[in-house]
């Protein structure tokens, strides 16, 4: 049986020491306010290479002796600041990639005023960005650089790419909304437009304020927003090292900038409740941004735990493009921890690091003369000596020349030398056979029988179509090319979730595979 009194003691110790615990704590709180305001963000050394309108072209002071030939430029979001990309020393995505002997150039939208509600998003990827690409281009002297997207900016680095592909050689995506077809966590849900009408906010704002954005961010995971993270605060104030991180990560938090009105309007309706982009019925300007077009090497990285950009709202993005070049890079971090979390920094970095390293080695053919010099040191051959052989040694022609008379002669004796009539029909015969080879084989690469028939052609050699396109079509009865040519459009659409446009242009690749074969 429990001691009254005892329980009572050790009521009374505990609240004691609760206390205890307020009052040490709070002789810390001066300490912690202090280290709060003099945090600082975004100190890599850099400079101001390019300016237009509001944005800001930034390159960033290198870090090593050698640069890897091909620049990167990163594409933040329009939404926060991006110097969440470099929040502190040791955890700045900016200073690893500097550390890697990378050249590393970054927008910086700014703040957009009322004059600039009437931006669109082909305002910013086909004239902003393209002029920063330009800028990139170049000062480095290559003709295409590496873009790497984050978010929203992982969004419109793909709208470019696809726009203007000859300047695009790696297409890098951090956390990007790419397909929202009911993947896409509870922004998609929020922002279907059933529920959410994005131009009743741009009639009331003009532009679409940052304390707007916010609060719905934070309304996601409001436990963790409003409560969790301050008594996390609370119980960790005396460590100088959480209290620096903490007030870095929560001036990026309140650092907020407005979205342009008609950029807003024209992102929600088109990629979250329209999914153009991924469906590739996009336009911007009235220019189609053709996904067909990025055949360049595509890396989609993706935080297992973001409940912002769930992985299915990126990971599919792979399957429709032509690039035989895709990786995924799936992190068991979420849509911020990508960029500031330690583990991401010693563990998915570097290989993010190594997969763009080896693709951005540009290979520059030698002179002439240099390549066949080169060519012979690697053969191991001895260089031809051009001066007059001394008495009694044979000149290497000479040797050469005698081995074939000599040769010449034994076939003479025994025979076996043929007549040049004799050499022309034997080289016929070869030809022909030859030839005969090259047709049958190729008459087996395209599929054709004996018949001439042409045989089931993979659905995955169309562009566009990938394993998941392909075991669609298969499910609604299409098997191989031949048959997509041949195929009622209207009637895969409605036993599939594959757009008309993208259908159509599918058979039209389908009958000029035929035509040509």
């Amino acid at each position: 049986m429990m001691n009254p009194f005892t329980a009572t003691l050790d009521l009374q110790r505990q609240t004691w020491e609760s206390a205890a615990e307020v009052v040490k704590k709070s002789g810390a709180a001066p300490d912690a306010n202090e280290t709060i305001s003099e945090v600082d963000v975004g100190e890599t050394p850099h400079e101001v290479v390019y300016e237009e309108n509001k944005l800001q072209l930034y390159h960033y002071e290198s870090q090593t002796e050698e640069q890897h030939d091909v620049p990167i430029l990163i594409v933040y979001a329009l939404i926060n600041r991006p110097y969440i990309l470099d929040l502190q020393p040791d955890r700045s995505v900016v200073r690893t990639l500097l550390e890697n002997g990378f050249d590393v150039y970054l927008i910086d939208w700014d703040e957009p005023s009322q004059l600039d509600r009437s931006l669109q998003l082909h305002d910013y990827v086909d004239r902003y960005v393209d002029n920063c690409v330009d800028v990139v281009r170049e000062r480095s002297g290559q003709d295409s650089i590496n873009l790497l997207g984050y978010c929203m900016g992982g969004t419109m680095s793909v709208m470019y790419a696809a726009l203007h592909p000859e300047k695009v050689r790696n297409l890098g995506l951090m956390a990007a909304g790419l397909c929202f077809s009911g993947s896409g966590g509870l922004l998609e849900m929020w922002g279907d437009e059933e529920y959410f009408d994005p131009e009743a906010v741009t009639d009331t704002f003009g532009n679409v304020p940052s304390d707007f954005l916010d609060v719905g961010f934070a309304l996601m995971d409001p436990v963790e927003n409003y409560l969790t993270k301050y008594v996390r605060f609370y119980d960790n104030v005396e460590d100088e090292d959480f209290v620096e991180n903490f007030a870095r990560m929560e001036e990026w938090l309140g650092d907020g900038i407005d979205v342009a009105g008609e950029t807003f309007e024209e992102f929600i309706e088109d990629i979250y409740q329209e999914n153009k982009l991924y469906n590739n019925e996009l336009y911007l300007d009235g220019k189609h941004v053709d996904l067909d077009e990025i055949e360049m090497p595509v890396l989609n990285i993706v935080a297992e735990y973001d409940h912002l950009i769930p992985p299915e709202a990126s990971k599919p993005f792979n399957e429709v493009v032509p690039s035989d070049d895709t990786e995924i890079k799936e992190f068991r971090t979420g849509h911020i921890g990508m960029s500031v979390s330690s583990r991401s920094h010693a563990e998915l970095w570097p290989d993010v690091c190594e997969w763009f390293e080896e693709r951005s080695q540009v290979e520059e053919d030698l002179p002439g003369e240099d390549r066949f010099d080169e060519e012979i040191e690697e053969r191991g051959e001895a260089e031809v000596d051009d001066e007059p052989a001394e008495p009694g040694e044979m000149n290497v022609d000479e040797e050469i020349v005698d081995d074939v008379t000599e040769d010449d002669a034994e076939a003479e004796s025994d025979g076996s030398a043929t007549t040049e009539d004799d050499a022309d029909a034997a080289l016929a015969e070869d030809v022909a056979g030859d030839e005969a080879g090259v047709d049958e084989e190729s008459d087996a690469e395209n599929g054709e029988t004996d018949g001439g028939e042409l045989a089931g052609t993979d659905l995955q050699e169309l562009d566009g179509i990938g394993p998941t396109y392909a075991d669609e079509l298969r499910e609604a009865g299409i098997d191989s090319v031949e048959e997509l040519a041949d195929a009622d459009v209207v009637a895969i659409a409605e036993s599939t979730d594959v757009p008309v446009g993208r259908l159509e242009d599918w058979v039209d690749q389908a009958q000029a595979y035929r035509d040509e074969n």
